[in-house]
């Protein structure tokens, strides 16, 4: 994670960084909720 995607943001115009601890690998299932949310405030923003 902090190889890639610290360096990964950085290239990207827009890109943003959320860190999610303690959440399980299987979040987008089993925090459905707060991913959704994070992902729709992105893509209005």
């Amino acid at each position: 994670f902090h190889l890639t995607a610290v360096k990964a943001v950085k290239l990207l115009k827009n890109g943003k960084l959320i860190s999610y601890p303690g959440f399980p690998h299987g979040m987008p299932t089993t925090e459905a909720a707060t991913i959704n949310a994070d992902l729709l405030a992105f893509i209005q923003s």
